[in-house]
C-alpha cells in the first residue's frame, strides 16, 4: 500500500544529482511515520511522548534498482508482511511512476523507551497492524 509521496529534493542529492544512499534510508523511516499515523491511527508523537514507545529498524536490506534524481517524485510503499510479538516484517518499494527504484526489506522492533528494551505491541497497535497485513 502506498503509504507518501515524496519529492526528491536538493538536500537528498549527491554531486553526481542522484539521490545518496543513505537519504533513501531518511525516505523509508518517513513512510514508517506516516504508516503509524494514517493506517494504524497512533502518530509518532503520541507513540514517542505520550505512550514512551518507539519503533526502531533492527534489520534493513535494501536493492538500489535504478537512480532517483533532482525533481523526481517518489511514490513509497510499505506494506507489513508479518507481526510477532514485539517486532514486524516490513516490505518496501519506492518508484518513480510505473520504475522500481529500490526495494527494501526491514525487521522494527516495538520498544519500551524508558527501559530501552523490546515489549509486546500494545492491543491497539496490533491489532490494527494485524487487519493491514499482506500475505
Amino acid at each position: 500500500m502506498q503509504v507518501l509521496q515524496l519529492p526528491v529534493r536538493f538536500a537528498h542529492v549527491d554531486a553526481a544529482g542522484i539521490v545518496f544512499y543513505p537519504r533513501y534510508f531518511e525516505m523509508l523511516n518517513a513512510a514508517v511515520e506516516q504508516y503509524f499515523a494514517d493506517i494504524v491511527g497512533v502518530d509518532f508523537k503520541t507513540m514517542h511522548l505520550d505512550r514512551q514507545i518507539g519503533v526502531p529498524t533492527v534489520h534493513l536490506e535494501a536493492d538500489f534498482a535504478a537512480p532517483s534524481r533532482l525533481g523526481d517524485l517518489l511514490s513509497i510503499d510499505l506494506a507489513v508482511e508479518k507481526v510477532g510479538r514485539s517486532s514486524c516484517a516490513v516490505r518496501y518499494a519506492v518508484r518513480c511512476g510505473e520504475e522500481t527504484r529500490l526495494r527494501a526489506s526491514a525487521t522494527l522492533v516495538c520498544m519500551d523507551l524508558v527501559k530501552a528494551s523490546a515489549i509486546a505491541w500494545p492491543d491497539d497497535i496490533r491489532a490494527r497492524m494485524l487487519v493491514e497485513t499482506v500475505d
